[in-house]
């Protein structure tokens, strides 16, 4: 069973018909797609695919992003958090300061960072392509 939250203006009737109002911006095609989707799933259709699907390569990496962006939150060091990333045989005990891990590590908080601060919304949103 899938749980669909749907903002209505008054409370819904049973038998009513509605209308899904879709402004035509640069995610319409997103709205669209969505909106199709949601009348299937009330349908008792199966909603189909998502409009987007993540690659693998960047759902791993989103998914160690929010690791980092975590332990980070919870008062780690960096050099602690790309022990718990990348484990602890990987991180040298001399140049930890110059070492890739490190880099890799503070670039992996900051996009954790960015997703909190609102970067999660353009994972709903196709690549857009530059002409």
């Amino acid at each position: 069973m899938t749980e669909h939250r749907v903002w209505l203006t008054e409370p819904p009737a049973i038998g009513a018909n509605y209308a899904a109002e879709l402004p035509f911006d640069g995610d319409f095609d997103a709205r669209a797609y969505a909106a199709r989707r949601l009348w299937r799933a009330v349908n008792g259709r199966t909603p189909g695919p998502a409009f987007h699907e993540l690659s693998r390569q960047r759902h791993e990496r989103l998914s160690v992003a929010i690791r980092a962006l975590d332990a980070r939150a919870t008062g780690s060091t960096y050099r602690a958090v790309a022990e718990g990333l990348f484990g602890k045989k990987r991180i040298p005990d001399h140049a930890w300061k110059t070492h890739d891990l490190r880099n890799r590590t503070i670039r992996l908080v900051q996009s954790g960072l960015a997703l909190m601060r609102g970067g999660y919304r353009e994972l709903l949103r196709p690549k857009r392509k530059t002409k």
